[in-house]
């Protein structure tokens, strides 16, 4: 290969070596390929999260437990990706249904990796083909909670590499008896090794976090007896749980890290509307109908749900329930037809078109059981549905007299108000309007353009199948041909192509509930909730859309409020006042929502309130009892607890931020220049270089691989052009070419002085020369890890440092003819010095990785004897209350009864006690489980590999 800008082969097989060599778990270098791969601007917390989770090569995963905002996502995509690139790819992500969008979306993007998302109808089509295991796949795998506790056997089938669960918290209560999907999860996931994300590990009791830290690691505390021994009952000791949970649990708070992250604000906004006549007929026409207990439109077995639809549908707008309405009447005249009632999944089949359901309200609809066929109508049921249908009919003639809707008009002020303080903030003019209708969708639409808003409004749904987004879409792919901006998935493209255009063209959008889930739009600083759900979880995923991590501007958020209606005040209240949602700095409602298992049952409790209360009175009395129940979640005292456990009160956090912030860009600006020098040299007369890590591959440069050819850029913010990164196909080609290199010895004149480079370690050995050799140790024990061997000498056979011999390889060379006459002795000898000092660190930190771990299992161990010793101590009081109780009775039948009772509890407790021995034998049988496992991971298997050697100059 020829020498090019400085760089020799000698060069290129070091900078091969380097970029590709195996680092242990600890070492920022083993993230640096993941990191350059990354389109995001990493902060250190980020990265510190990452190795906290590769920490030990024993760790069976850890909780990562950043407040919210601090990007726990990238945290675990720096893991997943540096998984991947280690060629670990079982990788399963456990997640809330309403997130799994979002992280494919995330991973695609910012990570460059593809993942499969695996729910019912996934199910179905993998079915079809025959694939012994659906969740096996060459991408990252994703399903929801629910999801993954239907599908336990598949799961438990496959040896997961790393099994990721997002909003872990909601698999606190893992240890009750009753937690049937948080058990069923542990099960299936017990021996892979786990990252758990949750910014509220503790919320209500000690015991969600003894929950939380056995589903990583089941052997970290004994059991729940033992647990609630020590630190739920008298003085907590604190500082001894604090010292069992520290390797397992990593909590970063947003105070700590605010010298690199900025923080913007939410701004509420308010807008009342008074509803006109006829609309306030409707919805209480309405709204008293869905009260009645007996209703022939909607299917027994799902009239809760669809109840709780069609309030939502009724609060959105009169058009949005006409098309309902409809589907009422159509469904009551097959009825009257069919001569039986009709039983069917209701939302399939009548309410698609006007409700588009958010994943979690979708799974919960796919869990709904059909009811038996029905038997045939009688003449009473017959009269009954006729006078159902005219009633209907009634409302549905109402609703469509009805040309426009007082909040519609309201929206028109609304925006007024919000883009003027947009203006006041500085920030741009657009606006991501929130509906939970398509309906309503067209009808904002419609109004928006012909107010003067015309071609600067584009919709946003769960289809995406209008004409205007249809042109959008192939306009796009025209722009972005050629470029990995298309991703072949058409569902995937059409939804950036809008997201593109919304940012570049249109000033606003319209966008259903199930439509932006996944969509990031921190360019957009406006957020209208023109319809306000009940879920407070799924409020703070809207505004999430805008107001997190990126976002350069204060959030405005505008909510609508009919003065008219007490239950809409009550509810808005508690939104507003009780989860903090709509003003105040970044995720200030993570503590409330975090004590909300499921946001779909807090809206069964809210429309309990609207289908059972009837005056003012009522709905006063149903929500102060809601909002006393809340605050009852929401203790205080576990806030403190939480502090006191889970802070770090460490004073030199912010210098050890901003230690990591310099050597992780160091080792990045190393890594992506060395990768560039190496592309450089290897694509020699293959590709025009130009400025800025850019380059036009104009030929196929390898035989057996072919790639795009066009235009790449090294680097973040390849708009257009491909993403060149250390894991593309032709990257990863050009390292094997490096890594395979075995230059011939020679002589290499090295330039410092005319370089423009300091390095400090070889400035006394300027103008000198020596030898050189450079070898590859490979060592296979606790952890496989590479190590570049340097040994060097200086004029008279002085030895270098290798530090400063490596330093070498930062400079530009050139090659002077044949190697001089080299001493191989001390080139040898040096290499077996550093060899031996490598050997000797990685024994002492094996020694500190089992020490850990043999701490771990002893406090376990005792947990364990602790807890059979607690339940011995009961038995034995009830033993000697049923030996007092015996004595006392008189009759000889019921005094022969009460001693076999004793009996019977003596043999329990006999028993017990031979299980705290057997316990205890188990515990010295997983102890000498350990020690077999760790004396054999210990058995370094050392191989040694010669790259070169050189002569070198110095000048």
């Amino acid at each position: 290969m020829a020498d090019l800008l400085g760089l020799t082969d000698f060069h290129a097989c070091y900078y091969a070596q380097e970029l590709t060599r195996r680092f242990p778990s600890d070492a920022p270098e083993k993230l640096t390929s993941a990191l350059l791969d990354a389109q995001v601007d990493l902060n250190p917390h980020q990265i510190e999260a990452a190795l906290f989770a590769f920490k030990s090569p024993f760790s069976k995963g850890c909780i990562l437990a950043d407040e919210v905002g601090l990007g726990k996502t990238i945290e675990a995509g720096i893991v997943i990706s540096q998984k991947w690139a280690e060629k670990r790819r079982r990788i399963l992500i456990i997640c809330p249904s309403s997130l799994r969008m979002q992280w494919s979306q995330e991973l695609a993007e910012k990570f460059h990796l593809a993942a499969e998302i695996i729910d019912s109808n996934r199910l179905k089509a993998l079915t079809r083909t025959e694939q012994a295991n659906p969740f096996e796949q060459d991408a990252v795998v994703l399903c929801s909670f629910e999801f993954a506790r239907r599908q336990e056997a598949p799961i438990s089938a496959l040896p997961w590499d790393l099994v990721v669960i997002d909003e872990a918290h909601r698999l606190r209560n893992v240890y009750k008896k009753d937690n049937r999907i948080g058990k069923s999860i542990m099960r299936s996931t017990a021996s892979a090794p786990k990252l758990l994300l949750t910014a509220t590990p503790l919320q209500n009791s000690l015991l969600e976090l003894f929950g939380l830290v056995s589903l990583v690691d089941e052997h970290v505390f004994g059991d729940v007896r033992s647990f609630k021994a020590q630190y739920t009952s008298g003085s907590v000791d604190y500082e001894n749980l604090r010292r069992r949970i520290a390797p397992f649990c990593k909590r970063t708070l947003r105070r700590e890290v605010q010298e690199y992250v900025r923080y913007t604000q939410r701004i509420s906004l308010t807008q009342e509307f008074t509803p006109s006549p006829k609309e306030r007929e409707l919805y209480e026409s309405i709204s008293a109908y869905l009260q009645r207990e007996k209703l022939y439109a909607l299917p027994t077995s799902q009239r809760q749900l669809i109840t709780l639809v069609l309030r939502k549908l009724l609060a959105s707008s009169s058009f949005a329930i006409t098309g309902t309405l409809e589907s009422l009447v159509a469904r009551l005249e097959d009825q009257l037809k069919a001569n039986q009632q009709v039983e069917d999944l209701f939302y399939s089949t009548l309410l698609k078109e006007d409700y588009e359901p958010f994943e979690e309200d979708q799974e919960a609809w796919d869990l709904v059981p059909l009811d038996q066929m029905p038997d045939p109508l009688s003449l009473e049921d017959k009269a009954s549905i006729q006078t159902e249908v005219e009633e209907l009919q009634g409302y549905l003639e109402l609703a469509r007299s009805i040309e426009q809707n007082q909040k519609g008009t309201a929206l028109l002020t609304a925006l007024s108000k919000a883009f003027a303080k947009l203006s006041e903030l500085g920030a741009p003019q657009k606006a991501l309007i929130f509906t939970e209708s398509r309906r309503t969708q067209a009808y904002l639409y419609q109004m928006l353009e012909e107010a003067g808003y015309g071609g600067g409004v584009v919709v946003f749904n769960g289809q995406n199948d209008d004409e205007k987004s249809k042109e959008i879409y192939r306009t796009w792919k025209e722009r972005h041909q050629g470029t990995d901006k298309i991703s072949g998935s058409a569902s995937a493209d059409r939804r950036q192509a809008l997201v593109d255009h919304f940012k570049e063209k249109s000033q606003i959008m319209i966008a259903t509930e199930a439509g932006a889930e996944g969509v990031n739009l921190q360019f957009c600083s406006l957020v209208v909730n023109y319809d306000l759900p009940w879920n407070p979880q799924r409020i703070e995923q809207r505004i999430g859309r805008c107001h997190r991590y990126g976002q350069k501007f204060d959030v405005v958020v505008v909510n609508f409020l009919d003065r008219t209606n007490q239950a809409d005040q009550r509810v808005f209240e508690l939104l507003d006042q009780k989860f903090q949602l709509f003003q105040g700095v970044f995720g200030v409602s993570d503590e409330v929502l975090g004590a909300i298992e499921s946001g779909v049952d807090f809206e069964k409790r809210i429309v309990a309130i609207y289908q059972s209360c009837r005056s003012a009175e009522e709905i006063n009395q149903a929500f102060d009892t809601l909002q006393k129940d809340l605050e009852e979640k929401i203790a205080q005292d576990m806030l403190l607890t939480r502090s006191n456990l889970l802070e770090n009160f460490d004073q030199s956090v912010g210098e050890r931020f901003r230690f990591s912030s310099k050597q992780a860009q160091g080792l990045l600006d190393h890594f992506e220049s060395w990768t560039w020098k190496l592309t450089e040299h290897f694509l020699e007369g293959q590709a025009r270089f130009g400025p800025g890590h850019e380059f036009e591959l104009e030929r196929q440069p390898f035989d057996g691989l072919v790639v795009p050819l066009g235009r790449y850029r090294l680097g973040k913010g390849a708009e257009a052009a491909y993403q060149y990164r250390p894991h593309h196909p032709l990257a990863q080609k050009i390292f094997e070419l490096g890594r395979d290199l075995r230059p011939e010895a020679a002589r290499v004149k090295f330039q410092l002085t005319d370089s423009g480079l300091k390095v400090s370690a070889l400035e006394p050995w300027l103008g000198q020369s020596g030898g050189l050799q450079v070898e590859l140790l490979q060592v296979d024990s606790a952890e496989e890890e590479d190590f570049l061997l340097l040994s060097g000498y200086g004029p008279g056979g002085l030895p270098i440092e290798p530090e400063a011999l490596a330093g070498l390889f930062y400079l530009p060379g050139n090659l002077k003819g044949a190697a001089p006459e080299l001493n191989l002795g001390l080139l040898v000898q040096g290499i077996e010095a550093e060899e031996s000092r490598v050997l000797a660190q990685i024994e002492a930190k094996n020694s500190r990785f089992f020490d850990e771990e043999m701490t771990k299992l002893d406090g376990w161990a005792q947990d364990r004897k602790e807890g059979l010793e607690i339940q011995l101590d009961k038995l034995e009081q009830d033993i000697g209350l049923k030996k007092n109780e015996a004595r006392r009775l008189l009759d000889l039948e019921k005094k022969v009864a009460a001693r076999r009772l004793v009996s019977e509890l003596e043999k329990k407790r006999d028993q017990l006690r031979q299980n705290l021995f057997t316990a205890q034998d188990e515990v010295e049988a997983k102890k000498d489980e350990l020690l077999d496992q760790v004396e054999e991971r210990l058995k370094a298997r050392v191989e040694r590999k010669f790259l070169f050697r050189l002569g070198w100059e110095l000048k």
